[in-house]
Formats: C-alpha cells, sequence, structure tokens
C-alpha cells in the first residue's frame, strides 16, 4: 500500500506538470491568436510595416525564444537594446525550463495515465482535478478585477530586475506587444487549464458510475 500510494502522488504530481507545461506551451506558441490581435488591436498603427513585415519579426522573435541553439536575438525590423536583449535572454530561460519539464513529465505521465485506465481508476483523478480547477478561475478573477497589478506581480515573481519595462524608443518592439496581448494569453492559458481539469473531472465521474 505505501509503495501503492506513493506511486499514485508521484504520478498525479507528473501528470499535474505535464499539464501545465503542455497548456504553457500552447500558449505561448499560439500564433493564431498574434495574427487575431495585429488586427484586433490595430498593432499595425504602430510600426510602418505591413501585416507580413509584423508577423515576420514576430517570427524571428519566437524562434529565437523556442530554439535552444538561437543565442542572438536579430529582428528585421526592430533594435534590440541591451536591456531588452537581457529580459528576452530571461524569457527565454524560462522557455527552455518549461519544455525540460515537459520532456521529463511526459512519458511518466502517458504510463501513469495509461495505468489509470487499466485499471479502472480513472475516478480517482476527480478530487485532485476539482481542487486544482479552482486556481485557474482564482487567479482569472484576481488578473480580471486589476490585470496591471497581475501582471506586474507576475513579472516580480519570475524576473528579478526591471528589463521587463522596456522603452518604446530604444526597444519599439513594446508597441506591437501590448499588455492586453499578453491578459489574452493569460486568459487562453487559464482557459485551456480549466477546460482539462473539467475533462478529467468528468471522464472520472463516467469511470465511477460504471463501477
Amino acid at each position: 500500500m505505501f509503495k501503492s500510494n506513493n506511486y499514485h502522488k508521484l504520478g498525479m504530481l507528473s501528470l499535474f506538470l505535464t499539464i501545465i507545461t503542455v497548456v504553457i506551451t500552447v500558449t505561448i506558441n499560439a500564433y493564431p491568436l498574434y495574427v487575431f490581435e495585429v488586427k484586433y488591436l490595430n498593432l499595425l498603427d504602430w510600426v510602418d510595416l505591413s501585416q507580413s513585415e509584423l508577423l515576420t519579426n514576430y517570427r524571428q522573435l519566437m524562434g529565437y525564444l523556442n530554439i535552444p541553439w538561437h543565442q542572438e536575438l536579430i529582428l528585421t525590423d526592430f533594435p534590440v537594446s541591451a536591456s531588452g536583449a537581457l529580459h528576452f535572454y530571461e524569457v527565454k530561460k524560462l522557455f527552455m525550463l518549461n519544455y525540460s519539464i515537459l520532456l521529463v513529465t511526459i512519458i511518466p505521465t502517458i504510463l501513469f495515465c495509461i495505468n489509470l485506465v487499466k485499471t479502472n481508476q480513472i475516478w480517482r483523478l476527480v478530487m485532485p482535478f476539482r481542487v486544482a480547477a479552482m486556481v485557474p478561475v482564482v487567479l482569472g478573477f484576481v488578473m480580471l478585477m486589476g490585470f496591471d497589478q497581475f501582471f506586474v506581480g507576475f513579472h516580480s515573481l519570475f524576473f528579478n530586475n526591471d528589463a521587463w519595462l522596456f522603452d518604446p524608443v530604444t526597444d519599439p518592439i513594446i508597441n506591437v506587444l501590448p499588455e492586453t496581448y499578453f491578459m489574452h494569453c493569460f486568459i487562453l492559458g487559464f482557459g485551456l487549464l480549466e477546460l482539462i481539469l473539467l475533462l478529467g473531472i468528468y471522464f472520472g465521474k463516467k469511470t465511477l458510475r460504471s463501477l
């Protein structure tokens, strides 16, 4: 029983880490969202670029953040200050940490889920998923009550400097990465997380009814 409980606890930890990193991965790479934001937020009004040119620069930025061996950030149409380069480097390290956790947990999580299915124990997800499902709801409420404070708090948590406070003069790319865009990214992420957790609860209850 001791080993079984330990296995379940480790399996649940791996599962939650996988879910969180998958949600983060999907959210930070949500290219269609940024394409939508270009028009929705009128981002082209802030730059002397076509949509195609702006999206090229966006892909260059994401390529730098996503590809481990890309060590220098070069954007075709935007200068990058030393402070801006430092912040994007720190963001890149967070991207790499997220991907590393995902790679480490994905196989154990798959094996754990297969075992739950084989042993008809998906119902064991219901309670922890119910508790976890409150997290995106609470964070989403806090965020919508005052996104400015939430945004500052987020950066204070993950960064130990003020390099994220971009100057539009030296780093004009901030004009096309407005705070509202990041708010929509958080909404997407919280929404995806909530959806996955609710699906887990649904299938867990369905399994319980069949026992």
